[in-house]
């Protein structure tokens, strides 16, 4: 992951904080605002272990209670209303329900598939709207798994769909640069193993100078070149004989309808809010 010290940085959904406090330890960004889906209370109760008493002694502003899919909770951001160079949301998952009538009650018009894609498209589209600087870089990090089901949300495909920011690129991201951070359960006190993690980037100024120098950082996988099948990051085909085979797949026939799925929230999402 490719930071600049200048950078002004937003962190969101930081659980236990300590990337936030990596980041102010080790890059010591010109400003860091850090910020929790959690309250201070449920912080301290969940995370035995946990860097909030630390960042406010350092004077670092600490947000909790803080949702991405919320305006409300981005215009609360107050005087620093689109004052950051990047908005970084490490490891997002949408929490676990509880029982299962909470899963089937959240899961009835969509799977948990589009939840998640719905939490990562609602962040980009509120960071730009509210919190980074139109003067500045404008760029949304999204550190995510290489694994099922993290691979199947199609980040780098479509999940920008709509909004007026474009996919860069990515870059692997290498936890030992951040000496303290520890990737967490998104429900409870435990440490999850350290998968290696991808950082995708947008921007709505994919043109820009900065965007071109940070370019040199970034790569865009194969699987988004002609002949290869994007949903499943498959290929390249050797045959048409091998292309159909594949499209005739249960796998990709899977991936289809997760794909089907993802547009149909977009269109009830802008049917019933602003266009980004």
């Amino acid at each position: 992951m490719y930071l600049n010290s200048d950078w002004r940085i937003l962190t969101v959904g930081d659980g236990d904080l300590s990337f936030s406090n990596a980041l102010h330890a080790h890059i010591k960004p010109s400003k860091l605002v850090a910020s929790t889906y959690d309250s201070a209370s449920t912080i301290e109760q969940k995370y035995e272990s946990n860097a909030l008493s630390t960042l406010k002694a350092n004077n670092v502003d600490v947000l909790n209670s803080f949702d991405v899919t919320n305006p409300d909770c981005w215009q609360a951001l107050g005087q620093s209303l689109h004052s950051f160079d990047v908005v970084i949301f490490q490891f997002p998952l949408i929490p676990a329900f509880v029982g299962r009538e909470a899963y089937e009650s959240n899961t009835r018009q969509s799977s948990m598939n589009v939840l998640n894609r719905s939490l990562l498209h609602q962040f980009i589209k509120y960071a730009n709207e509210f919190a980074l600087n139109p003067n500045g870089p404008m760029l949304c990090y999204i550190t995510s798994k290489d694994v099922k089901p993290y691979r199947e949300w199609n980040i780098e495909g479509t999940l920008n769909t709509g909004l007026h920011a474009e996919y860069l690129g990515q870059m692997p991201f290498d936890i030992s640069h951040f000496a303290g951070y520890k990737i967490r359960n998104v429900d409870r006190d435990k440490h999850v193993k350290d998968t290696s993690g991808i950082t995708y980037v947008f921007s709505p100024k994919a043109c820009s100078e900065q965007a071109v120098q940070l370019s040199t950082q970034l790569t865009k996988p194969a699987y988004l070149t002609p002949n290869y099948c994007s949903l499943c990051r498959v290929g390249p085909f050797i045959a048409l004989e091998d292309e159909t085979k594949h499209i005739n797949a249960k796998k990709h026939q899977q991936m289809v309808r997760l794909e089907s799925d993802w547009q149909a929230w977009l269109t009830q999402f802008y049917s019933t809010n602003s266009q980004p």
